[in-house]
């Protein structure tokens, strides 16, 4: 079966990667707050939020941002980067509402796998909040284990960890 989906590396620092950016980012951001304040991101705050982690950490050699393009058109990000000797950090999993269902965050996370491979790391591990049921959903279907917590990220509430074989 041929899939839609292409993945490749691309500049952190891209139109495409920037774009995909301020949309996971929106999503994720309107989503806390309205749960939390009743209310989507003010703009200020978006734009804050958007600066305050421009992705340089995702920049070879100790990190890698892939895209994935759905029927050639960009449609989902996935990050790994180095966070200590043989682990990395899952990071920027996301895909667009209209390519949702199609598969490809499976294939963005495995692409991420073989990404944080190459960097030298055996383990990759991530966290998420309780909100975002579909990706813990999706990390449990992937292999990922809940662990106790590797951060004191104010809005992480739920870490995961997996051995990559042959890392």
């Amino acid at each position: 079966m041929r899939t839609r989906w292409t993945i490749a590396p691309e500049p952190y620092d891209s139109a495409v990667a920037a774009a995909l950016w301020r949309a996971y980012y929106t999503e994720v951001s309107d989503r806390w707050y309205l749960l939390h304040e009743g209310h989507a991101t003010g703009p200020a705050d978006l734009e804050r939020g958007i600066a305050a982690d421009p992705g340089d950490q995702l920049a070879h050699p100790t990190g890698e941002l892939l895209v994935g393009r759905y029927e050639g058109e960009p449609a989902g990000t996935a990050g790994v980067r180095l966070v200590e000797p043989g682990i990395a950090e899952l990071t920027r999993v996301y895909v667009a509402k209209e390519a949702r269902g199609t598969g490809g965050a499976a294939l963005l996370v495995a692409a991420a796998e073989e990404a944080a491979r190459a960097l030298g790391a055996a383990r990759v591990r991530l966290d998420t909040r309780s909100d975002l049921v579909e990706a813990r959903a999706l990390y449990t279907r992937l292999g990922y284990e809940e662990t106790a917590p590797h951060n004191d990220d104010v809005y992480a509430e739920h870490w995961f960890g997996k051995n990559l074989s042959g890392g």
